[in-house]
């Protein structure tokens, strides 16, 4: 007993609070602007208004109109409630009970109630659920008394009642009197003043009370029924064929995205600076595929989505889009598995493959992949349209024509409010998921009823798929002929060694040196390549391609090609011995080719210095064999090379990683180790700190100052100090290197 009363006074605490402050915001509209430096107030309203307006959002239109009701009553009963609807009681009893769910409306001691700050965001006219009532005034007029003065009224006044009313029940005045008595009433704006049938709010605004409206519309929010759901026009269509041309088209989407992420491991697409694929890409995909460059990006978006494209890095070392791990896996599956995979991807992907063409607001065309291709609403328009299409009588799919437009109806019905592209969106799903196999014919499969209730898809779509075969019949003219859908390591396999020529029901598949090459290189021999081609076919293996194969793998490596920067050249073999053997040129590169001749994969403006280090002479020879004799100070630059290997780029990026590293680390040692006073040196003081250094081997952190008076900290590994000379390991060149001990300012340990 003590909560119920308990919460019997808190209903009424909140009750009067919520009135009062409605009364109050009336009389003075300058309250309901926050304090500017209450920026707390004004993140906790702006966050209320967004969820309030989430939850309008997932209301249907008999349920907002149920909502905008309770808001022109104000506070009512369920019994006053369902009268006011133009609905069917059982429509608004249920309506009313998922807003009470929602704490979209609450229930007092003094009867029902619409959330604060609910009735500012019901905008959008009746198709919105809002039906542009005002609420009933605090001491509303009874409906006889609202009759009564109705019949009062001259033909002109209630004319502009009814103008006022069909405009927002709010309306000015400009010369006409608000406080005037029905008997001085000149003018139709004064006969409705009058007799309070327009209440002024202030400001010269007048406003039309609920309770006068609900009366101009027959006691009902809206004239016409808001709770009959819009048709669909169907038309007749066997099940079994429904779910045929969708099976078929779901071993379609499956083939293309493996064809595409196979053709795609080899030879990636790059990555635009805006994240996007290249439009020159989507179109060479497009004549991959063989289908639209429409089609094209969806089948992109869904291998995307379903986490079997990612970015990565290309063989050049940039960015590209790259097949991922999961492909490996996902290609063992069945095809059925496989479909359920991408299906239930696009289903939860909130990404608008269909705008990939199009112009976004700025001109620019939209790319497929770029992140901002993306839409909030996407995925509840996406399963409310399969829904509407689910929910047709057994035997019927969607009308030629006409039938599209029905679902677009019922959908702007169940989620009346967002967003303004719906009829955009739910065209887009209709046209996906006719690609991707979850309808046909306009019918939804019955293999898809699963996927919506998030259960297992799979075992229903499996029996209505083609069955992979294992072998293939391979013809006297060097092609084979697969006649059916292949299993995925087999196709795999043959994609390697053949070409495919043409598909469809029977795939065509072409042996050429080239592809026999491209199974050599990959590391097959000619006897595995016997082997497989007599293991999948059918039919003997012709002897044109076994002689094919055979002359492949005998003319194959017999010319080999390196990669090489310099080469040392001699008549003397044991000059060219003794380099090679030279124990500081096992960084050089060094291999011999002949007996006089040595190659090298270091730069030549590296490579003369180095051989110069280790005693040799070396001369730079011409193309022509003579030699080029150039100035000592003549300087020259390498001639820029295009493509270098993909190693040697690595190697020259790693090193210059490492010395910035190195170079970052010498600092912050220094900087850690560094006093808050450090004392100069002289000469003869840094001496000895270095010779100490030397004895002990330590690392210390000398003060330098160079030819050009800047000081800087080194950290050094001191190995000899004479003729006022420091010769030290540099830790932030990683080289040794010679100080002046003069130049010295501070020596002291480090770390």
């Amino acid at each position: 007993m003590a909560g119920e009363g308990y919460r019997s006074l808190a209903d009424q605490l909140r009750a009067w609070s919520d009135q009062q402050l409605s009364r109050l915001l009336l009389a003075r509209p300058d309250l309901a602007t926050p304090a500017p430096q209450d920026s707390g107030q004004l993140a906790s309203r702006s966050a209320t208004r967004a969820s309030l307006t989430r939850a309008l959002d997932q209301l249907s239109r008999v349920e907002l109109c149920v909502l905008d009701a309770l808001v022109v009553a104000g506070q009512t009963t369920p019994a006053e409630l369902v009268p006011m609807v133009h609905a069917q009681p059982s429509s608004v009893e249920r309506a009313l009970g998922r807003l009470l769910e929602t704490a979209l409306a609450w229930e007092s001691t003094g009867g029902l109630r619409a959330l604060t700050g609910v009735a500012e965001l019901l905008v959008g006219g009746p198709t919105a659920g809002a039906s542009g009532l005002k609420p009933r005034s605090a001491e509303p007029l009874t409906v006889p008394e609202v009759e009564s003065r109705l019949a009062e009224i001259s033909p002109e006044a209630r004319v502009l009642l009814e103008h006022v009313l069909g405009h927002g029940g709010e309306a000015t005045t400009d010369s006409s009197r608000h406080t005037v008595s029905p008997a001085d009433a000149r003018t139709p704006a004064e006969e409705l003043l009058s007799r309070r049938l327009l209440v002024p709010r202030g400001g010269g605004t007048v406003v039309l009370p609920g309770e006068v409206g609900l009366v101009l519309r027959g006691g009902r929010t809206t004239l016409e029924p808001v709770d009959e759901l819009p048709e669909v026009p169907t038309s007749a269509r066997d099940q079994s064929l429904v779910d045929k041309v969708a099976a078929g088209a779901a071993f379609e989407v499956v083939r293309r995205v493996e064809l595409l992420l196979d053709h795609w491991g080899t030879a990636p697409p790059s990555i635009l600076r805006s994240g996007g694929l290249a439009v020159r890409d989507l179109k060479a995909a497009a004549t991959l595929l063989q289908v639209d460059e429409r089609t094209t990006a969806l089948v992109v978006e869904v291998a995307h989505a379903a986490g079997l494209l990612a970015v990565g890095t290309g063989p050049d070392g940039d960015p590209a889009w790259l097949p991922t791990d999961e492909l490996d896996r996902w290609v063992t599956r069945d095809a059925a598995e496989r479909w359920e995979v991408l299906a239930r991807a696009w289903l939860d992907s909130p990404r608008l493959p269909a705008l990939v063409g199009q112009k976004d607001p700025a001109g620019k065309t939209w790319n497929a992949l770029v992140p901002e291709l993306t839409g909030v609403h996407q995925v509840e328009t996406r399963r409310l349209t399969l829904e509407v299409v689910g929910a047709l009588p057994a035997g019927e799919v969607l009308a030629t024509g006409t039938g599209v437009p029905g679902v677009v109806a019922r959908v702007a019905w169940l989620r009346p409010r967002r967003p303004r592209t719906r009829s955009d969106q739910v065209l887009w799903a209709l046209e996906e998921a006719s690609v991707l196999g979850v309808t046909g014919l306009g019918g939804l499969a019955s293999f898809a009823r699963p996927l919506l209730a998030g259960e297992d898809a799979a075992p229903l779509l499996d029996p209505l798929l083609p069955a992979p075969v294992d072998h293939v019949l391979v013809q006297a003219d060097l092609t084979a002929v697969a006649p059916g859908p292949l299993e995925s390591t087999l196709a795999r396999r043959l994609q390697v060694l053949a070409d495919v020529e043409s598909r469809g029901g029977a795939t065509v598949y072409r042996f050429t040196p080239g592809s026999v090459r491209r199974a050599l290189d990959l590391g097959w021999t000619a006897v595995e390549v016997h082997d497989f081609l007599g293991s999948v076919s059918r039919t003997p293996v012709p002897q044109p391609l076994t002689y094919l194969v055979d002359d492949t793998a005998r003319t194959f490596g017999s010319v080999r090609v390196g990669h090489a920067e310099a080469f040392l050249r001699a008549d003397d073999e044991s000059a060219l011995t003794e380099i090679l053997h030279h124990p500081q040129a096992r960084t050089l590169g060094l291999r011999r080719l002949a007996p006089t001749v040595l190659i090298s994969d270091t730069p030549i403006d590296v490579l003369l210095p180095r051989l110069r280090e280790l005693g040799a002479a070396p001369v730079v020879e011409a193309p022509d064999g003579t030699v080029r004799v150039a100035r000592p100070d003549q300087l020259r630059a390498r001639v820029p090379r295009e493509r270098r290997p993909a190693g040697a780029r690595a190697a020259r990026e790693t090193a210059g990683v490492a010395a910035v590293v190195t170079a970052v680390r010498a600092g912050d040692a220094a900087a850690a180790s560094r006093p808050a006073d450090a004392p100069s040196l002289t000469p003869s003081g840094s001496l000895a700190a270095l010779r100490e250094a030397v004895e002990r081997g330590a690392s210390v952190v000398i003060g330098y100052v160079d030819n050009h008076g800047s000081r800087s900290d080194r950290v050094v590994d001191p190995l000899s100090v004479e003729g006022g000379r420091l010769t030290a390991r540099d830790h932030r060149a990683d080289d040794t290197r010679v100080f002046a001990v003069h130049r010295i300012t501070s020596v002291r340990p480090a770390g």
